[in-house]
């Protein structure tokens, strides 16, 4: 992780990309570090980057999972965070998951943390030095740049 802003981990802006399962987890567990990460967003504490293929994949994978909701979660991907270029999927073919592949481009093309819990993912940062994360390692990050607990949470 020493490789990318500062080697803390955090974007200088306070952006983050934000994968699927960061949202099914904070549905399920409203107290989890992914609920910390969506609410921090939601509270302007952090600016979520998202793709069309991003949202695409994030509103088909909720809406497929009762109780989550789309509609919950929809506000979030707010224009401003909206990142409009192509995204060089063939370049992660080494990702198994195809489905993947989109998060870790936008990662790369935004040079924006990617927080995820995907083992697929979490592993392409070896492979790319991308800046992913795992939502635990995004709290570590931010507890060492000397964030308070107000900020955190």
């Amino acid at each position: 992780m020493d490789n990318w802003y500062g080697g803390k981990g955090l974007d200088s802006e306070g952006r983050v990309i934000l994968d699927t399962n960061v949202f099914v987890a904070a549905g399920f567990n409203r107290r989890s570090r992914s609920a910390q990460l969506v609410e921090r967003v939601r509270t302007h504490q952090l600016q979520m980057v998202w793709h069309q293929l991003t949202r695409k994949e994030t509103q088909f994978i909720v809406g497929k999972i009762p109780p989550l909701s789309w509609e919950a979660i929809a506000d979030l991907f707010e224009p401003a965070g909206e990142y409009a270029g192509e995204l060089i999927l063939d370049a992660y073919d080494y990702i198994s998951d195809s489905e993947d592949r989109k998060f870790a481009a936008l990662c790369h093309a935004t040079q924006t943390p990617l927080i995820t819990m995907d083992r697929g993912l979490l592993a392409a940062r070896d492979v790319d030095s991308l800046p992913i994360l795992s939502p635990h390692e995004f709290f570590q990050a931010s507890t060492k740049q000397g964030l308070s607990q107000d900020q955190k949470t």
